[in-house]
């Protein structure tokens, strides 16, 4: 298993802030698969009192899950003020400060440092955006000590043959050593690490979404809108050349299917597992539960 590159948390925050205004209607796939993750709550028996929306983005389903849970305080977490403050507006008036309406508290972090007490949260979800959280082990290990035991963590994600069009197009006009394209977690390797979290009997699946652009700049455009250029730390710091910008686009415009559109795929990796009490020590030793020892006939 290869990690993907480590990222430039500011450069990642500074990209969000400026597409916060046309996420929204960019954001086709994210809102489509984060709809299809809300329809795997309706064969669960659960009554979160609190759920976490991590990287919320614009609230793309913030409301989503208010309606769901109108009983749970819904939280948005993101680590872009201008996300949040969409997700999330703070109250204007008194009218919204004494209305009954059910309303998200957004919170401005690092999802990878959740400023979240141990142990609180019933529902943890995240629609396409753990990519965005830098080293996954400690991620998940992060999320898993804010989620009660019993608790849930609920997530989509990008898997390796999202966007291999591009990267293989890429590869045709300068090294891949150059490191300019991002690399995606396998589903298996997710579950592993969600394992080791201390998560029980992940469940995951996956499918494929192609996405059709009349042009490149369509293409780029898209990227752009999403925040989702190139922030790997050790990127090259130079844009591509003009010749190998329009050599790009010349490859690009000689794949075209039958149509004549330019295919990517995105490679959609859906997953949900149960926290489970830990059954050894940070030490390594043994926890035995009170609860679970069963007491012998009285003498």
């Amino acid at each position: 298993m290869s990690a993907p590159a480590a990222l430039d948390a500011q450069l990642v925050r500074q990209r969000f802030d400026r597409a916060a205004t046309q996420y929204g209607n960019a954001a086709v796939v994210q809102r489509e698969v984060g709809n299809r993750l809300l329809e795997r709550f309706d064969v669960m028996r659960i009554d979160p009192r609190v759920v976490l929306d991590v990287g919320c983005g614009p609230g793309t389903h913030t409301d989503a899950l208010v309606k769901r849970f109108p009983n749970a305080q819904i939280v948005a977490l993101d680590t872009s003020a201008a996300m949040l403050e969409k997700a999330a507006p703070a109250a204007s008036g008194w009218l919204d400060r004494w209305s009954k309406k059910p309303r998200a508290l957004g919170v401005c972090a690092d999802m990878s440092r959740l400023p979240i007490a141990q142990g609180v949260v019933d529902v943890l979800w995240s629609n396409f955006s753990m990519q965005w959280g830098g080293d996954l082990p400690a991620l998940f290990s992060q999320w898993s000590r804010a989620i009660r035991n019993d608790g849930v963590l609920m997530f989509t994600a990008p898997g390796p043959d999202t966007l291999k069009e591009l990267r293989q197009t890429l590869a045709q006009i300068e090294s891949p050593d150059l490191q300019r394209a991002h690399s995606f977690t396998d589903l298996h390797d997710l579950g592993d690490m969600l394992i080791h979290a201390g998560f029980a009997d992940p469940v995951m699946d996956m499918e494929v979404i192609t996405l059709e652009y009349n042009d490149t700049a369509a293409l780029w455009r898209d990227l752009r809108d999403q925040a989702a250029l190139s922030a790997i730390a050790a990127r090259p710091r130079g844009l591509l050349t003009p010749r190998k910008f329009a050599a790009l686009n010349a490859a690009l415009d000689r794949s075209r299917d039958g149509n004549g559109k330019i295919r990517m795929s995105i490679e959609v990796i859906y997953g949900h597992a149960w926290k489970v009490p830990p059954k050894k020590t940070a030490e390594g030793h043994g926890i035995v539960r009170i609860d679970a020892i069963k007491r012998g006939p009285r003498q």
